[in-house]
Formats: structure tokens, sequence, C-alpha cells
């Protein structure tokens, strides 16, 4: 049985422009612009809680989440969690983190939680003699204290099923799996036309508190 490793495509900012050509997609996409400081202050004003995350980059590593209640702002970063009073005590923290590489900002999303802790879901995508197939479909539980999920951070791994059941209710289970199935081909489809000899995706999709699935993230180098 042969499993192709195929392309690598490395760029967040160029995927997720890529699946927004989709109206379908669309909709599962979490607004996005590239990091400064004016499309900073413009995501936060919208939003209330936005993400910075490399362009390039995998593991939750260099994940930011900037959060504004009333005038206050908080920032979090890895298990350090701050407030600030202005905007411009926020811009200095964040310089402060070493941002050496490319950054976007992604709207934050509410995902649902089990006990307080965020959970998404990893979904695996491999091309196998020709057919793409799904490989794995599982939730990712936060560790306590964290935002990320990655298994990596500390999070804890269980079946997109139990998730979902513990998360949100068990008559969801069976039609936000179908989705994430959908969303998944459809997705790469759209990839794989733009990217020719792709050969494995992961695709990391969050759920927030009403159901509606997000596309947070695409690697076509899934751990």
């Amino acid at each position: 049985m042969e499993v192709a490793g195929g392309r690598q495509l490395a760029s967040k900012w160029l995927k997720t422009n890529t699946l927004k050509i989709n109206p379908y997609l669309s909709k599962h996409i979490p607004n996005s612009r590239l990091f400064n400081e004016a499309n900073l202050r413009i995501m936060i004003s919208r939003y209330g809680m936005v993400v910075i995350k490399p362009i390039r980059g995998a593991g939750g590593i260099g994940l930011i989440k900037i959060e504004k209640k009333g005038k206050e702002y908080k920032l979090t970063h890895r298990s350090s969690k701050r407030s600030y009073s202005s905007f411009a005590g926020l811009m200095s923290a964040i310089k402060a983190c070493k941002l050496k590489r490319s950054y976007m900002i992604q709207r934050g999303i509410n995902l649902a939680t089990i006990a307080g802790r965020p959970i998404d879901y990893r979904v695996k995508f491999v091309k196998l003699n020709g057919l793409w197939t799904i490989r794995a479909m599982v939730g990712r539980l936060a560790k306590p204290g964290l935002f990320v999920t990655n298994l990596c951070r500390g999070g804890t791994q269980m079946s997109a099923a139990q998730g979902i059941r513990r998360s949100l209710s068990s008559r969801m289970v069976a039609k936000k799996k179908r989705e994430m199935r959908q969303l998944t081909n459809v997705a790469t489809g759209l990839l794989e036309s733009h990217y020719p000899g792709i050969g494995q995706l992961g695709y990391d999709y969050g759920i927030d508190r009403n159901g509606h699935i997000w596309i947070l993230e695409v690697n076509t180098r899934p751990q």
C-alpha cells in the first residue's frame, strides 16, 4: 500500500486564502489578517478575542491569545497570562514575545469545552494508491490552564465522538462527524486543484459553543 508523502505547503496564509475562494468553505474559516498594529487594533475591536499565530509553524508554538474585556487587554502566551490597561502596553508586550517570523491574526473562536478546557479536532486525510481516505479523526483536549490543544503541549487525545458528546451533546455526534468529513473532502479537492502533488493533510477543526464548525488550520505535514 503506497502512502504519498506529497508536496509541502507551509504557509497558513496561502492555504487560508485558497479555501476562502469557495463560498461553502468560507463560512467555516475564521476571518484573518496579516499581523501589524493597525490590523490588530481592527480585529480586537471587531471580535474581542483574537489569536496571533506564525504563518509557518506547527505544534502550537508561538501562538498568542489576546482578549479585550472592558478597557483591559489580556495576553496569553504559553502558560503566562498578563493584563494591560492600554493598547500601547499590549503592543510592547507582544514585541517582547520576540515575533521573529511573519505572523497572522485570526478571529478567536470560543470553542466548546470539557470541564472548562477547550477541545478541537484533528482529521488526518491521506492519499493511498491514488484515493484520499481518512486515517484518523480525534479530539484534542487542552491541558488545564492552556488554550492550545496540541498533544506536544500536554493535550489529551480522545475519540472525536467522545469529544463531541462530552463538550456538546450525544445527539450531535453523527452530524458533526459527517460535517467534518464533508468539509475535508471539499477543501482537499480545492487545495489539490491549486497545489498538485499534496499527499497528506491534517485538518484542525474547532466546534464553537453553538455547534458551528471552524477550519482553524490545514497542515501538509501532519504530526
